[in-house]
């Protein structure tokens, strides 16, 4: 068994090794940014002969009334699943596949990405047909009802997942009226009822340089990329100037909602607030949240037996919040379990071993999964539009470094407040009052551990 773990070991430090040279050579090849046509684009070299371009469509759930919620993620399908004014789908799709290249747009809460991958040698090849994609699209009624069909048996099959029903639950609860409340894949009753024209219109919208941008990963030098990009824009129009809103969430008591289910086990989620992204809290409530992970993990699994699979995680979008999930066959026993770990966690505090644990523990992960160039992109766009700071996507190691213990139990006291709780199962196995009653007194940390300077 040691010998396995060794060995296990062995290969993540060498992934991890390998991940860190790929951006490390990256980063000596200067990443830089320049703007065409009022459009930043963001350009990072590769050391590899892959070419991941991705453009994204800032604005995701506030672009559209909850009654429409899913027509944007029909939108992004229909480019590539509906044929373009030069190709239809199937000429579409088999010009991509002589070369392996892939084409495909999806829907996200706070924005949707349009994404290019394909062999630096096929660039040529491919780039005409994404632009087509992108900005010709033909939105072909016959093909538009069949990706419908799809998402909303898609849909059909989510709704059966107890860990989807339970998160769904969870964000229309928290944040009723709100932005967050929609679920970007939309509702059955919303899909139906959309056109292909209707659908068509709504993309021509939101096609605006105004809400764009453009990440590159790849060798491309940048004499062909502002050229390729300049062509691409021609057509799309400037739009009216748009910013992301960027919301809190902050509960003001602690609620319990429920909803009847035929489950084998209960479903419980809970959801309170996070510090907004480009803020400075937010690097150490997510090393916060990330501890907390493991702490909840071993009380509620290991030391009580409540459930298999508990888990807590940071959801660091546009309106942050900070979530506790679990699945239970005692609801009540689990709630005084999770009241004494998050009083327990408010009063004493984070551990110095626990922090430099996690930061090592973060950085390889992060490092880890920034292998392919897909995901390097994927990590420029998201600090650029949640933070408004690309850099972060390489600065991040230095960033986690500075974090001290006064760092998390500062803002784990701040946003660790009152709790949104849902359920789902069954109603006569839970005491709703459980769940509404304060955590333990609330207290704030003693000033020592609220003051602290020393580095872990």
């Amino acid at each position: 068994m040691q010998q396995i773990r060794s060995f296990i070991k062995q290969i993540l430090l060498t992934l991890f090794f390998f991940a860190t040279a790929v951006l490390l050579y990256a980063q000596n090849k200067s990443p830089y940014e320049i703007t065409v046509n009022g459009v930043k684009v963001i350009v990072q070299p590769s050391g590899n002969k892959i070419v991941e371009i991705q453009t994204l469509i800032r604005g995701g759930v506030q672009n559209y009334p909850a009654n429409k919620a899913g027509i944007e993620s029909l939108a992004m399908s229909a480019l590539t699943e509906c044929g373009t004014a030069k190709d239809d789908k199937n000429s579409f799709k088999n010009k991509l596949d002589k070369v392996s290249a892939q084409v495909n747009g999806s829907a996200g809460k706070d924005y949707s990405t349009f994404t290019l991958n394909c062999i630096q040698s096929d660039f040529e090849t491919v780039w005409p047909l994404y632009v087509d994609a992108l900005t010709a699209p033909a939105f072909d009624a016959k093909e538009f009802d069949r990706i419908k069909q799809d998402a909303i048996n898609q849909l059909k099959a989510q709704a059966s997942q107890p860990d989807y029903a339970i998160n769904k639950l969870a964000k229309e609860t928290a944040f009723a009226g709100k932005d967050y409340a929609k679920a970007p894949e939309g509702t059955e009753e919303n899909i139906k009822a959309l056109t292909a024209a209707e659908t068509k219109g709504y993309y021509s919208s939101i096609l605006t340089r105004s809400r764009l941008l453009i990440v590159i990963v790849g060798e491309l030098d940048k004499a062909t990329i502002e050229s390729k990009i300049k062509t691409l824009l021609t057509t799309i129009p400037a739009g009216q100037p748009f910013m992301l809103k960027k919301e809190s969430y902050s509960p003001v008591k602690n609620t319990f909602t429920e909803e009847k289910k035929d489950f084998a086990t209960n479903y419980i989620q809970g959801v309170t607030g996070g510090p907004l992204p480009g803020t400075p809290d937010f690097n150490a409530f997510r090393i916060a949240m990330q501890i907390l992970y493991d702490r909840h993990f071993l009380e509620v699994r290991t030391n009580n037996g409540l459930s298999y699979a508990p888990y807590t995680y940071f959801d660091g979008g546009a309106s942050p919040s900070a979530n506790i999930v679990v699945s239970t066959t005692d609801p009540n026993k689990y709630i005084a379990v999770a009241n004494k770990l998050i009083d327990k966690t408010r009063k004493e505090g984070f551990k110095p071993e626990e922090l430099k644990d996690m930061k090592t523990t973060y950085v390889t992960s992060f490092f880890y999964k920034q292998e392919t160039n897909s995901a390097q992109a994927s990590s420029l766009a998201a600090n650029e539009i949640l933070h408004n700071n690309w850099h972060r996507s390489l600065t991040l190691n230095d960033d986690i470094k500075k974090l001290t213990t006064a760092d998390l139990n500062r803002v784990f006291n701040k946003y660790i407040t009152n709790i949104t709780w849902v359920y789902q199962g069954d109603p006569t196995k839970v005491n709703p009052e459980l769940y509404k009653q304060k955590i333990g007194s609330k207290e704030k940390l003693p000033e020592s551990k609220l003051t602290q300077q020393k580095k872990d």
